[in-house]
């Protein structure tokens, strides 16, 4: 069971007293902070007077907290550990606004499986038997699937061989994999902020501290931020999404992306670009340019693409970095399995056509999206992206971690801003998927209006406030 130290409860909650009683905008904090998953289930909290003393409040506030939790099913007292965080039931039906009961899940920027998935399986395991007299364990991956991979490459301006490119079980395996074999627990890591907090965690376990460089859907990447990371810190890791970022969309031009791996090369820094959004282009003819990224580890994926449930991903570096992945790996799982790369390549050999067919899905779905919003939270500023999964909408006021949580007890799950960077920035941001069925959209944004409207509008007018994009 994992133990929540007081300390680090307190680091989680940020902000958290809002207008009303104390102890219940704690209570409210924590059980947000279970609902986006920053608080894992089954963790035991903090002692009540432990809490209180991190927090400078009374014992009886920090119990009438855990009480007020308790009584909603989120924290359930467990004899010898203390309170523990749990879920309320999930039989129990949730109000959505639209009286079924139905939970829609907007917490992942992610698609339906392409139509071709289950013709390319049923190809894929009519291929199998050709294989099954090896032993099956393939750390590197198929060599076929490797050299259609490596094609592409080559195709986007970076020539690729396949012994520079290793299959892993999606990008996150990527991502661990490449932290495990990279990182020291003394070492600093580069990372963009906002970004995809799973790679947030996958870097903090493996290295010492993470360094943040601030990225905008309007202005991106901050130059003069990228260059004093680079020149202070020294990071032995840089984590990078420049083709369609996560969650702002943004593309990094080319004369930064020269600059930027510039100054990594100077400072003695890895950089690792994650590639997983950079073929779901939605407007404009030319392919995001990748030839400055030549040197950098190369992360791609089919998750988004194709499916999130065919785990295949892979990792483009020179041949000494693959080596050494792949003595790392053995620690940690033997090999991608055979028949999800079979798969793999099979879509491989339609992949045009299928991106074709994602973009006029996303520019069909941004664009409705974007006509809700108009119509229903005019007040909201919404990007428009050329590529990518979702945008990253502003929503003028520090409310995103209060929308989310209203939205939840509607029906609707959303990861607040505060989810995509560290230490409870970002409340004035919410990232909005677009890749959703179009009724899912407007139900979504209905459930969305609701909430907005059931906020407390005296806490938005904060023109203190300044946003961690700036």
């Amino acid at each position: 069971m994992m133990v929540l130290t007081a300390r680090r409860l307190a680091a989680e909650l940020g902000s958290w007293r809002t207008a009303g009683p104390a102890y219940a905008a704690l209570g409210d904090r924590i059980r947000l902070l279970t609902l986006d998953g920053r608080i894992p289930l089954g963790s035991r909290l903090p002692a009540e007077r432990e809490l209180a003393v991190q927090l400078a409040v009374s014992r009886t506030l920090v119990a009438a907290a855990y009480a007020r939790l308790r009584s909603a099913g989120y924290v359930q007292s467990m004899r010898g550990s203390g309170s523990v965080v749990s879920m309320p039931g999930r039989g129990a039906p949730v109000h959505d606004d639209g009286g079924s009961g139905v939970v829609l899940d907007l917490s992942k920027a992610a698609l339906p499986a392409a139509p071709q998935v289950g013709e390319a399986a049923a190809r894929a395991a009519a291929e199998l038997p050709a294989y099954l007299n090896g032993d099956g364990y393939d750390l590197l991956g198929l060599p076929r699937l490797r050299q259609a991979l490596a094609d592409r490459y080559t195709a986007r301006g970076v020539p690729t061989e396949p012994g520079q490119l290793m299959v892993t079980l999606g990008a996150q395996h990527a991502i661990s994999l490449l932290a495990r074999t990279w990182l020291t627990r003394s070492d600093t890591v580069l990372v963009e902020a906002p970004s995809y907090p799973h790679a947030y965690e996958a870097l903090r376990a493996a290295g010492r501290r993470l360094v943040p460089v601030s990225v905008g859907a309007g202005d991106g990447w901050d130059d003069d931020g990228l260059e004093q990371a680079f020149d202070r810190a020294r990071p032995a890791l840089a984590y990078v999404m420049p083709d369609f970022h996560n969650p702002t969309g943004a593309v990094m031009p080319p004369g930064q992306r020269e600059r930027l791996m510039s100054a990594a090369a100077r400072a003695g820094t890895v950089v690792v670009a994650d590639e997983t959004m950079a073929e779901l282009r939605i407007e404009g003819d030319a392919e995001p340019p990748l030839a400055a990224f030549g040197p950098a580890v190369l992360i791609g994926s089919m998750g988004k693409t194709v499916w999130g449930g065919l785990r295949i991903g892979w990792i483009r570096a020179e041949r000494e970095v693959i080596r050494r992945l792949v003595q790392s790996r053995y620690a940690q799982d033997l090999g991608t399995p055979i028949l999800e790369q079979l798969i793999a390549l099979e879509m491989l050999g339609d992949y045009d056509a299928l991106l074709r067919f994602r973009a006029q899905q996303l520019d069909d779905g941004q664009r409705e999206l974007g006509r809700l919003l108009a119509a229903q939270l005019p007040g909201w500023d919404v990007p428009r992206v050329s590529g990518g999964l979702c945008t990253w909408v502003n929503l003028g006021a520090p409310v995103s971690s209060e929308l989310a949580l209203a939205a939840r007890d509607r029906g609707l799950l959303l990861g607040a801003g505060p989810r995509f960077g560290m230490g409870g920035v970002f409340e004035r941001f919410l990232r909005l998927p677009f890749s959703y069925p179009a009724e899912d959209t407007r139900r979504a944004v209905g459930i969305l209006a609701g909430a907005w409207a059931s906020l407390d509008g005296s806490r938005s007018a904060r023109d203190d406030f300044a946003p961690a994009l700036v």
